[in-house]
């Protein structure tokens, strides 16, 4: 099961649950903000969360990420680069918004990682990397489900910038027709600012297939 829950800070941005519905364990991917919702929506439903999956570190995707950590103890996944965007407020962005974010400890990933329940082995997700919007930006896929969480590698009808730190066009492109295109046309594609889309209407239509 998919759970959106759109969080409200200096940027609106959509926080999502990945939950077994044979355990009520599961993924909470990207909370950008307001960690005291998503905790009371946590304890609401009774979910279990063993990780916190990080599509890329821009502060509106992971600015309630270590408050809910600390809560629930479970870790903080994310693909490592050079830029360390997790730990560095100015990578991140959040220095520029009058915050510090600076989130340490992180449980590294890379291309081709699979990450399981605990609780049910078989509810997993691949990583994908796909750099252009930020150098660590992956996406995390899954086949059974038809599904993939992309943050801000593709939008519906749009994609990520390309201007900020660590960022860059042709490295955009090519990781949306190669990495994202290629998957199964029925595959959803749940962004960090959009409502979600399919494969293969972005792949007929999304401007980045023209440039």
């Amino acid at each position: 099961m998919v759970y959106t829950f759109p969080v409200y800070g200096l940027i609106d941005e959509n926080a999502y649950f990945y939950i077994d519905d044979k355990s009520s364990s599961g993924f909470l991917i990207d909370p950008g903000a307001e960690a005291d919702k998503i905790l009371a929506l946590i304890k609401e439903k009774g979910w279990k969360i063993e990780k916190i999956l990080i599509t890329h570190g821009h502060f509106d995707h992971i600015g309630a990420a270590g408050k809910i950590r600390e809560a629930l103890g479970c870790p903080i996944v994310s693909h490592p680069t050079p830029e360390d965007y997790m730990a560095n407020p100015y990578t991140n962005l959040s220095y520029y918004h009058g915050m510090t974010i600076e989130l340490e400890n992180i449980q590294p990933v890379s291309e081709c990682s699979v990450i399981s329940l605990e609780a049910n082995k078989e509810f997993c997700l691949k990583v994908i990397e796909t750099p252009g919007h930020t150098t660590d930006s992956i996406i995390y896929y899954s086949e059974k489900d038809a599904l993939a969480f992309v943050g801000d590698t593709i939008f519906r009808g749009s994609v990520g910038r390309w201007d900020l730190p660590g960022g860059n066009l042709e490295t955009l492109r090519r990781s949306i027709v190669k990495k994202i295109f290629t998957l199964p046309g029925e595959t959803v594609l749940y962004s960090g600012h959009s409502e979600p889309t399919t494969v293969e209407e972005e792949a007929e239509k999304n401007a980045i297939s023209f440039l």
